[in-house]
């Protein structure tokens, strides 16, 4: 469980809501209520305390130029998980993983670049599991465009918002 003073760097995606809306459906202890469908470039982040200007500096000239379009076209189900992969964060998640090298991402638990996905389901029982996956697949492909990325701080009453982070610059 995260602490209070967490922060991630988060591609959301609302193209995803319904998969997480069906999830609920069939166990909603395995979404969290009030997040909504996002992807995490990286998470943990820094403590919120030191989420400054210098900071979010360093994380914007990471960014890439544009809008990333990502396909969600496969789930991954392992015993109570149910994810959809986002290849198309890929990149922009390695770039920010390396501007920030001694924010290792989930710990460690997956290595210090795994791949990027949505979670639809967390701690859902084997059978609700197997039934969310199912209905996914049959939900997908979904193609999802980002221009903006997020950066959120978990406070004492839920997830906050710090900062938004346009992938399309305005010219000077």
């Amino acid at each position: 469980m995260a602490e209070t003073g967490t922060t991630a760097v988060l591609a959301l995606l609302p193209e995803a809501e319904p998969l997480l809306e069906l999830a609920a459906g069939v166990d909603a202890r395995a979404v969290r209520p009030g997040v909504p469908a996002h992807a995490a470039l990286l998470y943990p982040w820094l403590a919120a305390d030191r989420v400054d200007e210098p900071a979010l500096r360093r994380l914007r000239a990471a960014l890439p130029q544009g809008r990333i379009e990502a396909e969600l076209t496969a789930v991954e189900h392992e015993g109570g998980f149910v994810g959809v992969p986002v290849p198309g964060l890929s990149a922009a998640a390695t770039a920010v993983r390396a501007a920030f090298p001694e924010e290792v991402p989930y710990g460690g638990r997956f290595g210090t670049d795994p791949p990027v996905h949505v979670t639809v389901a967390l701690g859902a029982a084997p059978e609700a599991a197997a039934g969310i996956a199912r209905r996914t697949a049959a939900r997908l492909p979904l193609t999802a465009w980002i221009s903006a990325l997020h950066v959120v701080a978990l406070g004492p009453t839920g997830w906050r918002a710090l900062a938004e982070l346009p992938l399309v610059r305005r010219p000077a």
